[in-house]
């Protein structure tokens, strides 16, 4: 890399960094609550972020003792677990960003096979219409059409 380079990507950098100060979107406190498997997170800007435990990747299967072990990395943009050896982004929490793509498909996954009551009348009103109406082709996601006879 050369040094103009260098020194280009230091002011984009430097930039973005006093931007996202200005916001407050940045840790100052993080706690975990034990009462509630939850992650605490107090924002400069007054706002407090409650996450639970198990959707942030590496932590569904941490101890109290070691969930309750919170570091805040850099100026707070990050949250460090050290006897679990995971790290998180706040901002990707702010986001709802929890872990990789993968993680976030399994908790996709884990969260379409969730029943209830209103999802199995939902099934039952569907299947007593005909069930999911076939796909036309050509024909806009979510647009209405006719059966054929």
């Amino acid at each position: 890399m050369s040094d103009e380079e260098f020194e280009r990507q230091y002011a984009g950098a430097t930039r973005r960094g006093k931007a996202e100060a200005a916001r407050g979107a940045h840790a100052v406190a993080a706690r975990y609550d034990k009462a509630t498997r939850r992650v605490v997170v107090e924002l400069a800007n007054g706002v407090t972020l409650l996450v639970p435990a198990r959707l942030i990747e590496g932590l569904r299967e941490g101890a109290p003792k070691d969930l309750a072990e919170i570091e805040i990395l850099g100026a707070g943009s990050g949250l460090y677990w050290p006897k679990l050896e995971v790290d998180v982004g706040v901002a990707g929490l702010l986001a709802g960003v929890f872990g990789s793509k993968e993680w976030m498909a399994e908790l996709g996954r884990a969260g379409g096979k969730v029943s209830s009551e209103a999802k199995r009348a939902a099934a039952r009103a569907n299947g007593s219409l005909g069930g999911r109406p076939s796909k036309v082709a050509g024909q806009a996601p979510g647009r209405k059409h006719r059966r054929a006879a």
